[in-house]
This record gives C-alpha cells, structure tokens and sequence, in this order.
C-alpha cells in the first residue's frame, strides 16, 4: 500500500467525493489557486474549476452562512476555514442555524456540511491562531465533532463527514500535515463514533486525540523500555464518542490517563473522565484517573514557551509512572 501524507489524503478524499457527487464542492479563503493557508486544495481548481472550488471573501460569516444555505438546497459544501480560532467569526452560522435547523423542522431540512479546520499549536502562529477549541463545539447539540491523527483515519473520516447529513466540525491538527501512513487508493469511509486502539497494553489506557495521538505512541515507547504496557486509544470522533471502548479498555488495565493539547480546564478530557467515573469501569481503577491538558495561557509566540504550555512526551510518561507509582 501506497504512504500519503495526512494533507494528501484529506486533498484525495475531496477530489474523490467530487468527482463521484457534482453536489459536493469546496468554498474559503484562497482555495483556489493559491491552494488555501497550509497548501490542502493545491491543484483543485484546474481539476475542478472555479465554479466547484470557489475562493470567498475573508469573511468567516459570509463563508459559513453561504455553506448553510447551499446545504439547506440540497448541496454538500465542504468549507474551509483558515485557521480554527475563526470559527468564533462563524459561531452564529454554526451554532444557532447548522446545528439546529433539522431539529426544528422536524427533519424536514438538513444541513450536509463540512467545516474543514487547522487546529492547534506547533507552528509559531502565536495565540489568535494556535488555539484547540474542539469542547466548546462538542458541547453544541446538532454538531459531530472529528478529530483525526492520521492520514489513513483523515481519509476515511472525511468520507463519513461528507455523506452525513448533519453538520460536522473537522478539525485537521497543523502538525499532523506531514506525518504518513498507508492509505489505499480506493474510496473508503470510517463510520463517525467508532474509537481506535493505536496500540495495545494491558498497564494503563492513555486517550488522546489529534497530535497527542502521536506523543502518546512516543511515551508508550519510552514507558514499554522500563516493562510498562500503555494501551493508547485515540476516539477519533468527540461527538459521537465511542466510550464503550475506552470503558473496556480501563477495565482491562485499571488506570486511565487522558491527554489533549486544549487548555485543560474546560478540555474534553473532563467530559471523558466523569463518563469513566460514571460507568462500570469505575469499580475496576486502581488510580485516581489523570488528565493532561494545556496551560490556561494564551499559546505563545516564543517556541520555547508555545512547547511548554501543552503537554509533551515526557509529561505523558510522567503522568502514567504516578498513575503507577513508579517516580
């Protein structure tokens, strides 16, 4: 099988789903010929042209609201915006109409969107655009989440976001890009709610999304050198959540640490402990369960402070050797 990298694959699930579905189409900021802000709809238009990969003015506002309506008509825009800190600019859009048309009609409208987003730090962007704003969305009724960390779940997942008929958050982590894994050529989709285990361990489960994905596989390496077993699940999707599997998961190692670059106060991580705590994994822990978040600071523009205000490698390994007592 054939590496892609994460933006390739994001890039190849869109010209597939165009090429298959004239109702899909693709608007934002210097999509066009410029190929958007990180370079993800490159080529596009001279496959597709303008009329299907339409450059907009810089007005998160317009962008999200033409998405709306072209949804509301039966179309399935794919829409791009810059940087996911803008999605505040899109809020309303988002969160008073795209999230709750279909209920107040009665399933009489629908809204088959994708709000495509690079999130997170890592890039030197500094604090208006390095933000990971993913739980104030998950805490939208009418709006699925998606996070994935690979390019083989990016492809898939993005399939599964544009065949469904709500509203989907997509947020694409800036320095998950580069990273490669295999990707089959065909058209394939990955259904929304369904968590993987990146690798399995029978000492602790860590949860982490995005990039954290990345430096949890890192610790878990580290954490295996001195006989310890880190089962490592990344959700994939926040809404829906598959908790199922990571209620397995901490029944089968009694611990549970759960990492995410989003400021951790607020962050999801909550969301994903008090369901622990709630369930009957609960009775097997045999640690308090530990959260890893970033610091309650704006991101940095300093390289060396913007590392230090989210977890790194080295905080995963030292939270699951306390979760263990091994410091």
């Amino acid at each position: 099988m054939r590496e892609l990298t994460y933006l390739e694959a994001v890039r190849e699930a869109m010209s597939q789903e165009m090429r298959d579905n004239e109702d899909v189409f693709v608007l934002g900021e210097d999509i066009g010929v410029y190929g958007g802000a990180f370079g993800v709809t490159r080529g596009m238009i001279e496959e597709f042209g303008p009329e299907r990969i339409r450059n907009t003015p810089i007005s998160e506002a317009a962008i999200s609201g033409t998405a709306v309506g072209a949804a509301l008509t039966g179309m399935r825009p794919i829409l791009e915006l810059q940087f996911s800190d803008f999605m505040t600019i899109a809020m309303d859009n988002m969160v008073n109409q795209a999230a709750k048309i279909r209920y107040m009609y009665g399933g009489k409208g629908k809204v088959p969107m994708v709000l495509r987003t690079p999130a997170g730090s890592g890039t030197g962007a500094a604090a208006q655009h390095s933000q990971s704003l993913e739980a104030w969305m998950a805490h939208i009724p009418g709006l699925k989440v998606v996070q994935p960390s690979t390019a083989y779940d990016a492809k898939g997942l993005l399939k599964a976001a544009i065949d469904d008929d709500n509203p989907v958050i997509f947020y694409e982590h800036k320095l998950c890009y580069r990273t490669k894994s295999d990707v089959p050529e065909e058209l394939y989709s990955i259904p929304l709610g369904k968590a993987d285990i990146k690798k399995q361990g029978t000492d602790v489960t860590i949860v982490a999304t995005a990039i954290m994905v990345h430096r949890a596989l890192e610790a878990a390496e580290e954490l295996e050198k001195e006989g310890i077993h880190a089962e490592v699940i990344d959700p994939r999707t926040l809404v829906p959540l598959d908790i199922d599997t990571i209620v397995q998961s901490v029944q089968k190692t009694g611990r549970l640490v759960v990492v995410h670059e989003a400021v951790k106060r607020g962050g999801f991580g909550g969301e994903i402990a008090s369901l622990i705590a709630e369930s009957e994994a609960f009775d097997y822990l045999d640690a308090p369960i530990k959260r890893l978040g970033g610091k309650a600071v704006p991101i940095p523009y300093n390289p060396e402070l913007e590392k230090a205000a989210v977890p790194g490698v080295a905080d995963i390994v030292t939270a699951v050797k306390e979760t263990l007592n091994r410091l």
